[in-house]
């Protein structure tokens, strides 16, 4: 009978405290590594849901600020009037407002009268000599790239005589601050909604109620699938009114030249 076969077994060599594989090709780490590794995970996971938190209080926090910023001011408006208490709103927010200068009559007011449009230093200051002019009314409005939201309308749907508006990239601008803008139907005849990132088709279909519109600016909206096609439609919603924004007669030009060109070029054999 032949002697039975010795079994074969593979032994790593051992080098430094570590196992090396088969041909040196992998190692394996020894206990106290693989525990290091543990702890590390387990660092890593506390740290993301600290992370976590912190994000959270953060956008907490900036809503906060946005909500503060776009409080009514009624204790101002009732000292000094609504038009007093939107332009100091607009300044706090840091942005323009002018006044209408044949609005009044009062013979102090020409130094007053010299700046065309009265701004802030950055920082929300402003000079406040427009205190004394209660009852002069705020012709336009440029809160370009402001925090204005919802509430914050409140601030300025009080301007009976405003006739242009510019909201030029402001963040918070939305669908339903344009279903407010009713209430300028009256007298706005300028509005810049240009880079707004939240308005849509469906707010903007919301501006027919603002009939004596004369400009409008549209263009840039990323929030809108087919510019062309809402420019046209609020053309004819708006007859009367110039809308600024894509050139889309230039767009429907190219593409019937384009398909004109597909439609003259052989067919590939």
């Amino acid at each position: 009978m032949a002697a039975p076969r010795a079994s074969l077994h593979l032994v790593a060599p051992v080098r430094n405290g570590s196992t090396l594989g088969i041909r040196g090709m992998s190692t394996v780490a020894p206990e106290g590594n693989q525990r290091k590794g543990g702890l590390l995970l387990q660092f890593l996971a506390d740290r993301f849901y600290d992370v976590e938190a912190l994000r959270d209080y953060l956008f907490r926090k900036q809503v906060s600020k946005v909500h503060q910023k776009n409080r009514s001011f009624t204790y101002i408006k009732e000292q000094y009037g609504p038009y007093v208490a939107g332009a100091y709103f607009i300044l706090k927010q840091g942005g323009a407002v002018k006044y209408d200068s044949k609005g009044t009559s009062q013979p102090s007011a020409s130094r007053f009268w010299g700046k065309e449009w009265i701004r802030s230093n950055g920082r929300g200051h402003s000079t406040l000599e427009f205190l004394h002019f209660q009852a002069v009314p705020v012709e336009a409005v440029d809160a370009s790239d402001c925090a204005i939201n919802y509430q914050g309308l409140d601030n300025l749907l009080a301007l009976k005589e405003l006739q242009s508006l510019s909201l030029q990239r402001c963040p918070h601008v939305d669908d339903w601050c344009l279903s407010r803008l009713y209430q300028l139907a009256d007298s706005l005849q300028e509005l810049s909604l240009a880079g707004c990132p939240q308005i849509s088709e469906r707010g903007l279909a919301c501006l027919h109620h603002l009939q004596n519109l004369r400009r409008l600016d549209i263009s840039d909206l990323p929030a809108v699938s087919n510019p062309g096609l809402t420019q046209i439609l609020v053309e004819e919603m708006l007859p009367n009114c110039e809308v600024l924004g894509t050139d889309w007669a230039q767009g429907l030009k190219s593409g019937l030249e384009e398909q004109s060109r597909d439609t003259a070029s052989p067919m590939p054999v």
